[in-house]
């Protein structure tokens, strides 16, 4: 139905009217006692998922990764969909409006969407008033600069956030690597990410003392365009900073062996969907072999089928998230991956 009916109406509107209607849809709909026919549709739950990553007990491994809800407006709707997990972000201290629209994209022919929407968000404290009224739903923060927060001044602006959400959140994820912030990427650098996420992790073991609670566990989210090298230097600040994991990957800038419209790829921003399912898997199995799977890695890119996201499991994954393949697939395809993951075993 989703894809025969649902989605090319969906795709017939501006893709961010689309995103912001499928909301109100959402919302309005499980007002009035959609939720069950939600869950019985699309939730599918066996203890055999039930996966503990860092600390945490996931009721299944399949997640939606950040950007979809940015201000955490529909997590507990979208959690009747049978996501094991919800990341919302990317979050700033301010809210801000991110970049001029147009700015998200639908590449059809590819399977894949550009986007340069910049962070655009509520700030953090608006959406930790939302976060309060959680119940039981895993939720990580995604967590950002501010455009105009300059780089040397960035780590104020990730210790606001990781302030505010503390007590909201159940893990973070550093996200240094969208191509839609100037100059986000040279965060990415191995001295101001290692100072970056050292102080991180100084004040997440000041508050865990505090509160006589465990440290949150902290990630890393990283862009699928890194050398081998700079994946090497990855794998020595995880090390050297005792971070707990790694998130793989963000967007790409590459718009190597696209078939859709040249006016449509030449769009600046990051890629997703089907042309970065090889890629992101290509750096989950590096960070993995090279590391001798030393951290957990959640891992994100081009899932649009129960096979891709196998192939990121078998290739050191322990987690995935959807985001673009939630869009072009629908909601059962949280539950088909979660059958071929029993299946599997």
């Amino acid at each position: 139905m989703y894809t025969s009916f649902i989605r090319p109406l969906l795709f017939k509107m501006d893709a961010e009217k689309a995103h912001h209607f499928t909301f109100s849809m959402v919302r309005n709909l499980s007002k009035i006692g959609f939720s069950s026919i939600f869950k019985s549709l699309y939730n599918f739950q066996d203890p055999r998922l039930e996966k503990e990553v860092f600390g945490l007990k996931f009721k299944n491994p399949v997640g939606l990764a950040a950007g979809f809800d940015k201000d955490a407006k529909l997590f507990k709707e979208l959690s009747n969909f049978g996501f094991g997990f919800i990341e919302i972000g990317t979050l700033t201290p301010k809210g801000q409006p991110g970049n001029s629209k147009k700015r998200l994209f639908r590449l059809k022919e590819d399977r894949a969407i550009i986007n340069r929407m910049g962070f655009n968000n509520s700030g953090v404290e608006d959406a930790v008033e939302r976060l309060k009224k959680n119940r039981n739903i895993l939720i990580g923060g995604n967590i950002g600069k501010n455009k105009v927060t300059p780089n040397d001044e960035a780590v104020n602006d990730y210790l606001i956030c990781f302030n505010t959400l503390f007590d909201h959140v159940d893990y973070f994820v550093v996200n240094v690597s969208s191509p839609n912030t100037p100059g986000l990427r040279e965060l990415q650098d191995k001295e101001p990410l290692t100072a970056l996420l050292n102080r991180l992790k100084e004040e997440n073991s000041s508050k865990a003392k505090k509160l006589s609670i465990k440290e949150k566990p902290i990630l890393l989210k990283i862009a699928p365009d890194l050398t081998d090298d700079q994946l090497l230097d990855i794998i020595q600040i995880i090390k050297d900073t005792h971070i707990d994991g790694v998130i793989a990957t963000n967007t790409t800038i590459s718009r190597e062996n696209l078939k859709s419209d040249k006016s449509l790829v030449k769009e600046t921003g990051g890629l997703s969907g089907k042309p970065l399912t090889s890629r992101s898997t290509e750096v989950i199995r590096f960070l993995a072999e090279k590391s001798n799977k030393a951290f957990p890695i959640i891992g994100v890119g081009g899932i649009h089928s129960a096979q891709d996201a196998l192939e990121k499991l078998e290739a050191g994954a322990d987690l995935v998230q959807l985001y673009t393949g939630f869009i072009y697939e629908g909601p059962g395809l949280i539950k088909s991956i979660n059958k071929a993951i029993l299946a599997r075993n």
